[in-house]
This record gives C-alpha cells, structure tokens and sequence, in this order.
C-alpha cells in the first residue's frame, strides 16, 4: 500500500467514525504515521481529501456492481432484484466504513455547495438505483412484475434496504432479522399491480 493510499484508508475510518469535522490533520498524521506535510503532498486541503475518497467510493461501487451484472446468470427480473438486494446488504459490510461515511449528514451540506461533491453522490447513488431499475425493467417485460413505474420502484428498493443499512451502521436495530422481511414486501410490491388486476377480473 503506497502513503497515498495508506491515507485515504485511514481518513475514510476517521472520518466515518469521528466525522469529518472532529477528525484533525494531526491525528490523520499520528493514525497513518507520516508527517502533516506528506498528506498535504498528496492533497490540496482536508476538504480535497474527502472528495478523493468519494471518487475511490463512487469507483469501487461501480467496479463490484459491474462484476456482479457480469457474474449473474440470466434470470427473471424480479429474481435479480432479490439479488440486487441481498448484494446490496453484502456490499455494505464488507464497504462499511464508506457507507458509514455515505450516510454522514456533512457530506450533503457540502454537497449543496460543492458541484464536485454533488457529482460524486450522484453518480455513486445513482449507480445504486440504476441496477434495481434493470432489474425491474426486466421483469416487466419478462411478466415477472407487474407494470409498475421502473424508476420510482428502483428507489423505493433503494431507500428500503439503505435504510436497514443504516439500522445496522448505527446499530438502531438487529437489521438481519429484517432481511426476509424485505425481500418479501420488495416482492409484494412489485406483483402488487398484477395481483389486483386478477383480483378484479
């Protein structure tokens, strides 16, 4: 690991942990064991530094995802979507030092006046909702979900297990013992439309 890379790793953990603003250059420093001046080298200010591990975020998410569209065999669309979900969950604990850092509040403060930081999140969320909106689309036109709007599903899917994410990161709540729970009502609301109709004929 180089002493960039070293300090990305380090304030990506500081600042999930502490935040960004309780976390100093000093102990940035102390934590990765090189001296102030090394991590200004590399990055023009501590806000500089930020944006860099977003931009390590937004590429890791879109690197696993891009193996995980590749990896998957073809199956029906509602099927991808449970997957989707259970990738999701996977992807955060294994990432959960950036996810954490994902959900912290200054990051869309900063965001409001930082056209850079605002390009990261989006493009990192929207990446997200891009693979439940395939999915959903698939199994619209494979009848495994019924015609519901894709896009406005794919973010209910994404804010559904984002937010059992952030049950488990800030540990509200035993998030696994949610987990079929979600499945199960992704499910519902996606056949929801079909079933009605049946219903009605």
């Amino acid at each position: 690991m180089t002493r960039r890379e070293a300090i990305l790793d380090a304030a990506t953990r500081l600042f999930s942990e502490k935040g960004f603003k309780d976390t100093s250059i000093a102990e940035l420093a102390t934590t990765t064991g090189v001296a102030e001046g090394t991590i200004f080298y590399h990055f023009k200010s501590k806000e500089d530094l930020l944006l860099q591990i977003l931009e390590g975020i937004k590429v890791d998410i879109l690197r696993e995802f891009d193996r995980y569209i590749e990896a998957r065999p073809a199956k029906r669309g509602l099927d991808q979507v449970q997957d989707a979900l259970l990738f999701y969950l996977y992807l955060a604990g294994q990432m959960d030092s950036q996810f954490l850092l994902l959900q912290s509040h200054y990051l869309y403060r900063l965001a409001d006046t930082n056209g850079e930081c605002r390009t990261h999140l989006e493009a990192i969320f929207n990446c997200l909702v891009d693979i439940f909106e395939q999915a959903v689309l698939l199994g619209r036109s494979d009848g495994s979900i019924a015609d519901v709007p894709a896009r406005k599903a794919a973010l209910l899917l994404f804010t559904m297990v984002d937010g059992l994410v952030r049950f488990k990161n800030y540990g509200l709540y035993d998030a696994s013992a949610l987990v079929a729970e979600l499945i199960a009502s992704s499910v519902r609301m996606l056949q929801q439309q079909e079933k009605e109709g049946r219903s009605r004929s």
